[in-house]
């Protein structure tokens, strides 16, 4: 039976998502990726037994994630119930709701039905009595706002959730949408957004200043831009890589060796600092005041004890560096999705 160290909060730190109690760690395990049906069982456990031990407490899913959709949460479920269950009040879980999960008109976007619905169904696989923030996915301008946040509220008055969150909205829309849920008086406390040295996104669109005036929190995914940002690509594209396995996600064609270039001159510069280039990535994402939580995710442990270094050694930014940075980024600033 497994037991969590019993310092496991000595390194870490969490931060307050915008103006609420919720507090999350810098650093957060994303199942995005190796938490389905195609992954090991016993690497799954390992990287989640990993994370908590060193303070990870948030394990952030999405009622999709997979292979094949929904896979990844009945997978984290098994292992909460074999491992969790006496940590389970130490543990911020999530979940989404927004993408296609099932056939027919409910099983995708943001009407009331599809997502209170898609709810239960997580709940289920995870065997859970609620998760901490339910998230609508992404913007849907084909169903009234009123009702999506609505459906919202709903899940935290229902007791199922929490608190609630938004993904892949826009300044503008985000706005909107708290203004609604303020109404509504549901707990609306965080933004899950793309955000990396790669994609600035959420400074171009309003995201990033939105939140921060309206006192939300961000938890940024993709810090590595798919991987691009780490020394894996360095000296060319590997045969085992996700860039040739797996198309959906970084493609090949993204590996131009004009970007192969920029990334050799973050990789030198990180260098220079004692980092990695995947540490000055996550360093420079939660060198941002408006960023909670950074969302990380792991083939193996051994992925995340490197990754924990950029929060358990904080190195802070020259202006001169930061500079460095920008200008690398705007010769060719790629967005990965």
């Amino acid at each position: 039976m497994y037991q969590a160290s019993e310092t496991r909060y000595e390194n870490m730190i969490y931060c307050q998502s915008g103006e609420s109690g919720l507090r999350l760690p810098h650093m957060s395990l994303g199942l995005w990726h190796n938490f389905g049906d195609n992954s090991s069982y016993e690497n799954m456990k390992q990287l989640c037994f990993t994370a908590f031990d060193h303070g990870i407490i948030h394990f952030d899913l999405a009622n999709n994630y997979g292979p094949e959709p929904g896979s990844a949460e009945k997978n984290l479920g098994l292992i909460l119930k074999e491992n969790f269950q006496a940590y389970r009040d130490e543990l911020v879980i999530s979940t989404k709701a927004g993408y296609e999960m099932w056939a027919g008109p409910y099983g995708n976007w943001g009407s009331r039905k599809s997502l209170l619905a898609s709810l239960d169904q997580s709940l289920k696989r995870m065997g859970l009595e609620y998760v901490d923030i339910f998230y609508h996915h992404r913007m849907d301008f084909s169903t009234p706002l009123e009702e999506t946040m609505g459906a919202l509220a709903q899940a935290v008055q229902s007791g199922k959730a929490l608190y609630v969150g938004l993904s892949n909205y826009d300044g503008k829309r985000l706005k909107k949408a708290s203004a609604i849920l303020q109404e509504l008086r549901c707990p609306f406390v965080i933004c899950q957004n793309r955000y990396s040295i790669f994609d600035r996104t959420i400074e171009n669109n309003g995201l990033k200043q939105a939140a921060d005036e309206l006192g939300k929190g961000i938890i940024a995914f993709s810090p590595l831009a798919q991987g691009m940002l780490t020394d894996r690509y360095l000296d060319g594209i590997p045969e085992d890589s996700r860039a040739k396995a797996d198309a959906r996600y970084l493609k090949e064609s993204a590996l131009t060796p004009k970007r192969l270039a920029l990334i050799r001159e973050l990789n030198a510069l990180a260098a220079e600092r004692g980092q990695t280039l995947s540490q000055m990535a996550l360093s420079w994402v939660l060198n941002s005041s408006e960023i909670t939580s950074v969302l990380i995710g792991a083939s193996k442990p051994s992925q995340i004890l490197e990754n924990l270094k950029a929060v358990e050694d904080i190195y802070y930014f020259t202006d001169e560096e930061l500079r460095i940075i920008d200008d690398i980024a705007s010769r060719q600033v790629y967005n990965t999705r």
